[in-house]
């Protein structure tokens, strides 16, 4: 085994520079093999002023800079991010454990989607309106702190800064201690690209030092959130007293709603896989599968099939279609949910607690699907972010939706009906940002945001654009 790599810099004011800070190091693991990829420095408030200032600094030309050059340099970017495709994605599986082929697909692959998608929305977007007497004018609402998470690393990065730097934004990146090498990775594609100093800068460290460092920065205006809502409301607050604008992409319990007439069992296959996929790490996964009555054992059956296709492996193995959790925080976390509902009474259809057997060293649990489990029990009622799905009964369409509205959140959703028109007439019930009709496809220019305790504000698409503008009106 060769040597892991030592990185004692941070990404600051157009160059890689030594940490200021002298708060140690961050050690990040293969969670596969549990074996140490490399140490990266744990940035602290020395890092963050450091990384402000250059922010503010180049604030003022950034801003100044026309469509034409923004353009130029992000579709630099944009190729960059083609051409590193195969240097991500083992990046992901190697710091993640996120399988080989969904990592290639959708850790890489979505990056470069929604990098691209920017490009043509900043090409066309209107920064000047009349209306009436007055013209408008859309302006960078000034520095970004993009704080971003372990679970969709780089879609997670690109979904912030791109936009930001699209509407002319500085932006200082504090991305999550778990996975801090393929946002190494982004701060060097970005300095490839040929930015101006200053205008993109990188700081790890830990969220409760760096993150809260950078959310409290007196030289922030807009705060770009993505994690738990635990901390999401503590960075609000921050950001409150601060006076600065604050996007927040937080939890969520999302409800997938099968109606009478529905195809079921693509449906529940099509459930299983969204749960499955990123080891069920995902904010927006329907872990919350709500069936007719009728249905329901058909139901469950269907789910414990479905799940039996998805066996935890090696995620260097293009077979494999379920990796390790992140870290042996997230296991024990998990592991204590699915306890927690068997002790309640649910009843275990596949999976379990147990250790996965044939893979003594990684974070493995195993892929769970628990029925008969109450609506108030924790397991229906909380973030899990695993490989859980709990299956519930409904009695007619109003128990489905009160169910499906039933919980702090409201991040995604499905409904499944016999025909689309019917399933958007249900979907209008649900308090929550995004619902796919009968399996539709993810859209990176949708806004992607949610309602209730799953956040404030959107990413992706024009909305997300408009998170880092602000508006003058000049009267004529």
């Amino acid at each position: 085994m060769h040597q892991h790599a030592e990185y004692g810099d941070q990404y600051i004011d157009g160059a890689w520079r030594p940490s200021r800070d002298d708060a140690g190091s961050i050690t990040v693991l293969n969670p596969a093999t549990e074996r140490v990829l490399a140490t990266v420095p744990a940035g602290g408030a020395a890092d963050v002023d450091a990384a402000v200032a250059a922010a503010r600094r180049a604030a003022g030309s950034w801003a100044a800079t026309t469509r034409e050059d923004r353009l130029t340099l992000l579709a630099r970017l944009r190729d960059g991010i083609a051409a590193a495709q195969e240097e991500i994605t083992a990046t992901v599986v190697a710091e993640l454990g996120a399988p080989v082929g969904f990592a290639a697909a959708v850790h890489a692959g979505l990056p470069l989607a929604v990098a691209t998608s920017y490009l043509a929305l900043l090409a066309e977007h209107p920064f000047e309106e009349r209306i009436g007497n007055s013209v408008v004018l859309a302006e960078p609402a000034g520095v970004v702190a993009a704080i971003t998470p372990w679970n969709y690393p780089l879609h997670q990065i690109v979904a912030k800064v791109v936009p930001a730097l699209a509407a002319g934004c500085p932006a200082v990146l504090k991305p999550a201690e778990d996975t801090p090498l393929v946002a190494r990775l982004f701060a060097r594609l970005v300095h490839e690209a040929g930015f101006p100093a200053g205008v993109f800068n990188l700081v790890t460290g830990t969220g409760a030092v760096a993150g809260a460092a950078l959310a409290a920065h007196p030289g922030v205006d807009v705060v770009s959130f993505t994690g738990s809502t635990t901390v999401g409301r503590q960075v609000a607050e921050t950001a409150g007293r601060g006076l600065k604008r604050v996007a927040l992409e937080l939890g969520g319990k999302s409800a997938n709603v099968v109606l009478p007439g529905a195809d079921l069992a693509r449906a529940v296959n099509v459930n299983v896989a969204n749960v499955f996929a990123n080891s069920g790490q995902t904010c927006s996964a329907w872990t919350r599968l709500l069936v007719h009555q009728d249905q329901y054992e058909e139901a469950v059956a269907t789910a414990a099939k479905a799940a039996a296709k998805y066996v935890p492996g090696d995620p260097s193995d293009p077979q494999t279609r379920i990796g390790p959790l992140v870290n042996a925080k997230q296991l024990t976390r998990v592991r204590g949910y699915i306890e927690g509902a068997l002790a309640e009474g649910a009843r275990l259809v596949v999976g379990g607690a147990e250790p996965v057997p044939g893979l003594p060293t990684g974070f493995y649990v195993h892929p769970t699907v628990l029925a008969d489990v109450a609506p108030d029990m924790a397991v229906a009622q909380e973030e899990v972010f695993g490989p859980v799905l709990v299956v519930l009964p409904y009695r007619d369409e109003d128990h489905a939706a009160e169910l499906a509205n039933g919980t702090e959140y409201g991040l995604a959703g499905g409904v499944w009906a016999a025909d689309t028109d019917t399933a958007a007439a249900f979907a209008r019930r649900l308090d929550t940002g995004q619902v796919d009709l009968n399996g539709g496809r993810f859209n990176p220019l949708a806004p992607f945001g949610g309602y209730k305790s799953s956040g404030l504000g959107r990413e992706l698409g024009r909305h997300g654009l408009e998170e880092f503008l602000q508006y003058k009106s000049l009267q004529y």
